[in-house]
């Protein structure tokens, strides 16, 4: 399964379902998941999403999406967890293992937040726990079990250790040819890389080419150089993911168009689709247009800037006739609503950071200067916090507003009910924030 083969590494807030999809159709053979802590998936629950067609994992705390897949991938993309633990990872794995191709451990990851919890690099130098977590995983699970790994800095103790792995029954080890403390400015080891590849039994992947990868021929050179039985590429398919195409890259527009696509087929969050194409952007983001592009928070608005409103509309609308659960529907599992509330004006309306530019445009501050200007008291909010969401409601000349939609900060709970209280009074105009998507 992962011998010759060329791979979408695991990335960060870059590897969800969009550019996983992508990736698969441009040409890579297999995608790995961005990096899943192991606890995020044990506190989530599996969903069948009928409308998606998807396979959803939802973090119950507070409705997002912690992972999610579909048919199109299920034979090829490969599950990274984030762990320490053997007993948590292998629970992981037993979870989904029915819903992917394979399950990867991250013993790469370089970043101060993996090595603190133990994980991702931490455990290069924790063989022992390291197996042990191979082992468990191995033993606990039908499919294959992969680990991503980098050099250490001794040739000898890096051929010991992907040895050692290989003896736990590994199916395949993904190698970064930089050490831990290495980044993308120190040269790639290729010499480790060879010789991990001739000394092991199992297929290689080499990683870490990206410094000198910008065509499909240059990852076959990469794949030469190493003599690695596979490859895998990170940072060219977060700029361009058509680099997997032997038919040349396409133009950068094309892609974000491309990729928009499958994020509103998909339901893809917001902030997560404004986070690829910000990689895909970089310098761009300097531009006319890509300066507009930082100032949006919806995937309406994205894809009124790519000339996509009229494909983003009828799916949107196609996916809400259908009933689709989103992000708008999620309610804080432990919240036990009120029995004997009366006289509450709701709506169903979210705060867009975005369209209020200067402070005194902010709702809160509109909603004062209108009390004050009708002789009244000043606002007073009321904020709950359930799990890891907030909902404010805010008392008007002894009226109560509040929005049925729960934020992620309390902030933002209250801006949220001031909007309610200044439609319902007439002070906005409500017809405007419907298209801005926010009002429903």
């Amino acid at each position: 399964m992962y011998a010759n083969k060329i791979i979408l590494a695991p990335m960060v807030r870059i590897g969800t379902l969009p550019t996983r999809l992508l990736a698969l159709d441009y040409g890579a053979d297999l995608v790995y998941t961005e990096e899943i802590i192991d606890w995020k998936l044990l506190r989530s629950k599996r969903r069948e999403n009928e409308v998606l067609g998807t396979v959803d994992y939802i973090d119950l705390t507070d409705g997002t999406v912690v992972f999610r897949t579909c048919s199109a991938e299920k034979s090829r993309v490969i599950l990274q967890i984030g762990t320490s633990d053997p007993d948590r990872a292998s629970k992981v794995a037993k979870l989904v293992e029915n819903d992917v191709a394979g399950i990867d451990i991250n013993m790469g990851c370089p970043k101060e937040f993996s090595l603190k919890g133990g994980m991702g690099a931490a455990l290069l130098y924790k063989p022992e726990k390291a197996e042990d977590i191979l082992r468990k995983v191995i033993s606990s699970v039908k499919c294959p079990v992969t680990c991503k790994i980098r050099v250490l800095e001794s040739l000898d103790e890096t051929l010991q250790l992907c040895k050692r792995f290989e003896s736990c029954g590994i199916a395949a080890i993904a190698v970064h040819g930089r050490t831990k403390f290495e980044r993308q400015q120190h040269s790639n080891r290729i010499e480790f890389l060879q010789m991990i590849s001739k000394s092991l039994s199992i297929p290689v992947i080499a990683n870490g080419g990206s410094k000198e990868i910008e065509t499909f021929e240059d990852i076959l050179s990469f794949k030469e150089k190493t003599k690695c039985s596979s490859v895998m590429i990170a940072r060219a398919a977060e700029w361009n993911v058509s680099v997997f195409s032997p038919y040349g890259k396409k133009p950068l527009d094309d892609m974000i168009k491309a990729y928009l696509k499958y994020a509103v087929d998909y339901d893809n969050s917001p902030s997560n689709t404004k986070y690829c194409i910000q990689n895909m952007l970089r310098e761009l983001q300097d531009t006319e247009k890509g300066k507009k592009f930082l100032e949006t928070q919806t995937l309406q608005q994205i894809c009124d800037l790519w000339d996509m409103q009229d494909y983003y509309e009828a799916t949107h609308e196609k996916q809400q006739n259908e009933g689709l659960i989103g992000r708008r529907d999620v309610c804080p599992v432990n919240y036990q609503p009120p029995c004997n509330e009366i006289d509450i004006v709701e709506m169903e309306i979210s705060f867009l950071r975005s369209l209020y530019p200067r402070d005194p445009d902010l709702p809160k501050s509109k909603l004062l200067i209108w009390t004050k200007s009708q002789g009244y008291k000043i606002p007073l909010y009321e904020t709950k916090q359930v799990d890891k969401l907030f909902q404010s409601t805010v008392t008007v000349n002894g009226n109560k507003y509040r929005s049925s939609f729960w934020e992620k900060n309390k902030r933002w709970a209250e801006q949220g009910a001031a909007l309610v209280c200044l439609c319902s009074v007439g002070v906005l105009d409500s017809k405007k924030l419907k298209r801005h998507g926010i009002l429903r």
